[in-house]
């Protein structure tokens, strides 16, 4: 396991809270749509399914905060891990707070009604993969060699 100095090294202060990427993709979208609007289809549909899969993202995000608050860790992504984390939704991902707030924001666009926020859904995942996600990872490698190399192998990053 990596000192306490080690791992220091290796955390990284996000200037950015991650769920702000997502956001920004959205805002950004909808300002788009009002000075070009590409409507998504019919409304009560896309709105069903908006929903629908807003309600999904949420409940994917919910159940990765839970399993860290289970665990006596944190969500910061600049704070010390106590614990990686490999079971519940982390089984099935190693980022699902992550995919989690990628499912959101396709229900609020579906809910928004335009293309334009899922035009730009590329840009926010490739800000969060590289601002946050991989520093992350170099963290955890430092952190916990032997377990995260072995949890990489077994598991992917998003979905």
């Amino acid at each position: 396991m990596a000192t306490d100095a080690e791992v220091r090294r290796g955390a990284r202060v996000f200037p950015i809270p991650p769920p702000v990427y997502y956001v920004a993709g959205l805002v950004a979208g909808a300002l788009l749509d009002t000075a070009a609007p590409l409507p998504l289809g019919g409304r009560p549909a896309t709105t069903v399914a908006g929903v629908a899969v807003t309600a999904l993202g949420a409940v994917l995000a919910a159940s990765a905060v839970a399993a860290v608050v289970r665990h006596r860790t944190t969500i910061v992504p600049h704070r010390r891990v106590a614990t990686l984390l490999t079971e519940g939704p982390y089984r099935l991902s190693r980022n699902p707070m992550y995919a989690g707030l990628a499912v959101v924001y396709t229900g609020v666009a579906l809910l928004i009604g335009s293309w334009w926020p899922l035009i730009l859904l590329p840009l926010a995942l490739t800000a969060v993969q590289l601002i946050v996600i991989r520093p992350e990872e170099r963290y955890l490698a430092t952190r916990f060699p032997t377990e995260y190399a072995a949890y990489r192998t077994r598991v992917r990053r998003w979905i």
